[in-house]
């Protein structure tokens, strides 16, 4: 047995089905679409059994990039959960043969409490291709399961137009991604398109004058464990002291003891401001000629913070 080669088999087969699929996108997926746009309701997907499966992803995938939508199993549609549909909503029903019993079941209820119905069904003429008020043509003419029994192309079919229908509203809402983040703000795709420089910067800041002796310059880097010292002026930013520029400076080992903050500081610092995404800071950091470690943070040239690029890194999650 070919295992690699059964495998690549059915991915050619689905791939082919696929494609008979695109061909068959007509101007139903331009009708569906403005009536989801000009809705005042929400999309309720229902389905059965592994069409049902498809559908809450289609769903979930609708909900996170800008569109209300929930999923109803038809068969908890015939026992109550018809309560979430209401006349401003529009329902897109899927059933491959469009004559299961749940889902044909159910249209006459969707009918009467106002709801738009469309179909998503390999068979136009089905009761529920003919009950809709436009059909969403997904049918295959081969599954991949080498049985050709088990549904493969078909849920495979259903899952790239509900992603096509996606794709579709996403470009019509001009939805950015700043846009996806807020309905993702737990995971690292939320964190890397939200947080702001001030949401991760170190506030309790390792300040000395311009006249502080190396002494004090040392003694503050050490005690704020930031990898920088601010040489600062009323809060006022007048130059920063990397561990860098000590480690040049210790060149001078005669002079070094007898220096102050003003003769080592860095006068042409990068610095950020506290409103720019983490992300762009990162960015900032990584796209210097000479990587830097640590920027200060500025408002109106008073420094506020101090953020290192490994507290950039946490968050964006590179």
């Amino acid at each position: 047995m070919d295992i690699k080669k059964i495998a690549r088999d059915l991915f050619d087969k689905e791939i082919c089905e696929l494609e008979k699929v695109k061909d068959k996108i007509s101007d139903s997926l331009e009708t569906v679409v403005n009536l989801i746009l000009n809705s005042k309701g929400k999309v309720v997907i229902t389905g059965i059994g592994k069409s049902g499966i498809i559908g809450k992803k289609i769903a979930a995938t609708l909900a996170s990039t800008g569109t209300l939508a929930v999923f109803m199993n038809s068969a908890e549609g015939l026992h109550g959960d018809l309560g979430m549909v209401n006349k401003d909503d529009i329902v897109i029903a899927i059933s491959n043969s469009g004559n299961s019993d749940e889902v044909v079941s159910i249209i006459p209820s969707i009918k009467k409490i106002g709801a738009v119905l469309v179909a998503m069904t390999a068979n136009p003429n089905s009761r529920l291709g003919k009950e809709a008020f436009s059909v969403l043509d997904i049918g295959v003419e081969k599954e991949g399961c080498p049985l050709n029994l088990a549904p493969m192309s078909s849920t495979t079919s259903t899952l790239v137009m509900g992603d096509a229908l996606a794709t579709v509203l996403i470009t019509a809402r001009n939805f950015k991604p700043e846009n996806f983040a807020v309905y993702h703000p737990g995971g690292s795709l939320g964190r890397r398109l939200l947080m702001k420089v001030k949401d991760v910067m170190h506030k309790d800041l390792p300040i000395v004058e311009l006249k502080s002796d190396m002494d004090t310059v040392i003694m503050t880097m050490t005690k704020k464990r930031l990898g920088v010292v601010c040489v600062a002026y009323n809060e006022e930013l007048l130059g920063i002291i990397t561990e860098g520029d000590i480690r040049r400076a210790l060149k001078l080992k005669d002079k070094f003891f007898s220096m102050n903050a003003e003769d080592i500081m860095t006068k042409n610092y990068t610095h950020a401001t506290e409103d720019i995404m983490a992300l762009d800071a990162l960015e900032l950091m990584e796209n210097r000629e000479n990587q830097i470690s640590v920027l200060p943070v500025l408002k109106d040239k008073k420094v506020v913070g101090v953020v290192r690029i490994h507290d950039l890194l946490n968050v964006v999650g590179k």
